[in-house]
């Protein structure tokens, strides 16, 4: 099994820059919401089950998911959600695992914006969190989206809190500041998780 680090945050934190950092010191990315937009691409049966058990306006006329849509549907209906992560979890849990042991590099980044909600931290060897303020949160996710302040800290609340996130942390990376002040850590980060692949590669 490849050496997996998991990097984690809550929306609007600065996961996806982090990630483009370490991936420039040639280390391979499996990103979850790339491999969970996949699994529910045209064609694919989760689709068509989804266009099923929502109807057929969960979808754009072009026949994409209509995420917009699915979203503010599934934050109001907890059963709903459950019902989607039950179908999509185990698609998506199969496609990683490839993934990552088709990796090329000593150690593997997983971007996994949900890690702990769905208490997957287990299936790494270390975590990585990318921590912001709330306000940080807050407004950089009303921006990337372009949504009002009031959904903004919807999504925010219905994700898992920030105490918790940083409660399985093995790492921080703070990104409050500008995108440059992270050079240092990710450098130093992606140091030891060499020597920690190799130690754990002496160890098998």
């Amino acid at each position: 099994m490849v050496f997996t680090v998991a990097l984690t945050g809550g929306i609007g934190s600065g996961k996806s820059t982090v990630a483009t950092m370490f991936a420039a010191h040639g280390v391979s990315l499996v990103d979850a919401d790339i491999i969970a937009r996949e699994v529910v691409a045209p064609g694919q049966p989760a689709l068509q089950k989804i266009a099923e058990h929502f109807g057929e306006q969960i979808l754009t006329p072009e026949g994409l998911l209509n995420r917009t849509a699915l979203r503010e549907h599934i934050f109001t209906n907890p059963k709903e959600k459950q019902w989607l992560n039950a179908l999509l979890h185990p698609l998506i849990h199969q496609r990683t695992q490839q993934a990552i042991n088709q990796a090329s590099s000593p150690y593997v980044l997983w971007v996994v914006p949900l890690l702990v909600e769905n208490q997957l931290q287990r299936l790494a060897d270390r975590v990585l969190v990318v921590d912001v303020s709330p306000e940080t949160q807050l407004h950089r996710t009303m921006a990337r989206d372009n949504i009002s302040r009031e959904l903004a800290q919807h999504i925010i609340a219905a994700q898992v809190s920030r105490e918790a996130r940083l409660a399985v942390a093995d790492d921080i990376i703070n990104n409050d500041g500008l995108p440059q002040a992270l050079t240092h850590d990710v450098a130093r980060l992606n140091q030891q998780y060499m020597a920690l692949a190799v130690q754990s590669v002496r160890q098998e």
